[in-house]
């Protein structure tokens, strides 16, 4: 078996790609995978960030939004731009990491079996539908519960109680399957509230997975097109924002021209530790909430 990460040597997660002040860690799967591994071994408590074009064009919109992915633990190149951004800055391994691998590697992979899950976001059942999948598809997945929010933000009250069950719980893993920006906005508002946890913004992952949408194939992600492929499956939801995403081509020339300079927010410290290292048991409350 090969280790994680042994492909290419793993670069300092302080450094990173900088797409229009966004700091993408120029990272592949096997990297990734291995710093998420780390990041539970010593019960770092934080949140991951999966950047798209989108994503970097409402932080450039938004400092409340470049904040949320400059305090992330790890931002990965979801989207393809990322990462040709990324290779013409000299992160020549850099590769694409996108949320629905990333969740599905994390879920099958045996280094990570002593781990428990939390599935909130998707419509009404979808995050049941998932954690009933993934339990078929992998034996012995334990999933901690599951949350189906409104579609708007939680009135105090409700985010109060998500928190309380979440600190019941005890998730390791906290998959977050809402739209960007709000599910950065939200994971870097619970990130101080919570007492264990690494929250995964993984938007679109919870319909992938249960065919709600159809993945496409990995020449079309290679090429630059998985976009068009979404697109064309829902194009009354998405041709606005990918109207808007033009944009990028123009801030990008800019930046990679050198015509305007998009400065970085500075980089947080390395995540520490919150506790011992410890696996899920398989005491935590299962089921729906």
């Amino acid at each position: 078996m090969k280790a994680l990460g042994a492909a290419n040597p793993e670069p300092d997660c302080r450094d990173g790609a900088n797409v229009l002040g966004v700091r993408v860690h120029p990272l592949d799967l096997e990297q990734a995978l291995a710093r998420v591994a780390d990041f539970l071994r010593r019960r770092v408590k934080g949140y991951v960030c999966a950047v798209s074009v989108h994503g970097v064009l409402e932080a450039l919109d938004n400092p409340r939004v470049a904040e949320a992915f400059s305090d992330a633990a790890l931002v990965v190149p979801d989207g393809r731009p990322m990462v040709w951004v990324g290779q013409m800055q000299g992160h020549r391994a850099m590769q694409q990491v996108t949320g629905p691998d990333l969740m599905r590697a994390i879920l099958s992979r045996p280094e990570f079996a002593g781990y428990s899950h939390f599935f909130y976001g998707g419509k009404q059942g979808v995050a049941d539908e998932l954690a009933d999948m993934f339990m078929e598809k992998f034996p012995g997945t334990h999933i901690a519960g599951t949350y189906t929010p409104p579609f708007r933000d939680l009135t105090r009250s409700e985010e109060a109680n998500l928190i309380d069950l979440l600190n019941y719980c005890r998730p390791d893993i906290i998959w977050v399957g809402i739209s960007t920006p709000r599910q950065e906005l939200f994971m870097r508002r619970l990130v101080p509230q919570l007492n264990h946890g690494l929250l995964f913004g993984v938007g679109a992952a919870f319909d992938f997975h249960t065919g709600r949408i159809r993945d496409c194939a990995p020449w079309i992600k290679r090429m630059g097109f998985q976009w068009l492929h979404r697109l064309l499956q829902d194009p009354r939801r998405l041709w606005r924002r990918n109207l808007r995403n033009a944009a990028f081509l123009w801030h990008i020339t800019l930046q990679l021209t050198g015509v305007k300079r998009y400065e970085l927010c500075p980089a947080l410290p390395e995540p520490s530790r919150v506790g011992t290292p410890q696996p899920a048991s398989s005491s935590s409350p299962a089921g729906s909430a």
